[in-house]
């Protein structure tokens, strides 16, 4: 029996780190150095989306026409990886790895067949910082990864993996050989999109009943149960969820 190929994109924010306020603050500060108006109260909710969307959508709340926000948004995503790289202190102080992913992470990688990488909103230097300010580049190649800094459209991100994983480490997956893992119905509209597999993870905001019900692979509550979860992303069986 061969191998088992698997590629394994993992989602950054609420699926393996939690980098505190200062992320979300990040944009708010590089909206405002860029704009000169404070966007402070602007309600965009940021799950699963990318951060080219994030900005646009910020700036929208500005009464920005859509044309004067594409005009100012390379200047806020170079401000906002500015920012963040600034806050990098206060998100190892005040962020955190979710549960199981720093046990996980190291027997995946380790699992013979198996490319790990992330599928992130996140431009690429702010998913770098993310991951690497807790150690968990180590088992990631970053290199290979899907970022928001690819394309706008998240459900685009899953092609953008297979083709760097291809080009740049000679590696040809199929998208049935791919798990995305998320923790937002986005992340399961990405994975659709692309014709990989979906585990979602409660970690995030949304709850795992909100979940449950949205038709991914697996759904789980997190993944602190790590040979569990090894197994189900290695498997070629059937899924389910599990609260």
């Amino acid at each position: 029996m061969g191998v088992r190929r698997r590629f394994i994109l993992w989602d950054v924010d609420g699926t393996l780190v939690s980098a505190g306020p200062a992320a979300r603050d990040a944009f708010d500060l590089a909206v405002a150095a860029t704009v000169g108006r404070s966007p402070h109260g602007h309600g965009v909710e940021m799950s699963g989306k990318t951060d080219p969307q994030i900005a646009m959508e910020i700036l929208a709340a500005l009464e920005l026409s859509e044309g004067e926000a594409r005009g100012h948004l390379p200047v806020v995503l170079r401000s906002l990886e500015e920012e963040l790289q600034t806050a990098a202190d206060l998100v190892r102080e005040h962020g955190r790895v979710m549960p199981g992913i720093g046990t996980l992470l190291p027997e995946l990688h380790a699992a013979a067949g198996v490319v790990q990488s992330v599928l992130t909103g996140n431009l690429e230097a702010n998913a770098r910082l993310k991951v690497g300010t807790f150690g968990l580049h180590r088992w990631l190649d970053l290199d290979v990864g899907a970022y928001g800094s690819d394309d706008q459209d998240r459900s685009r991100l899953v092609p953008v993996a297979l083709a760097k994983v291809r080009d740049r480490r000679g590696i040809r997956f199929e998208p049935g050989d791919v798990w995305v893992v998320g923790d937002t119905p986005l992340d399961l509209a990405c994975a659709r999109a692309g014709g990989a597999r979906c585990l979602l993870v409660a970690t995030g905001r949304f709850g795992f009943e909100e979940l449950a019900g949205l038709g991914a692979d697996a759904v789980l509550s997190d993944v602190t149960e790590t040979g569990a979860v090894a197994n189900l992303l290695l498997s070629d069986g059937e899924a389910g969820s599990e609260g």
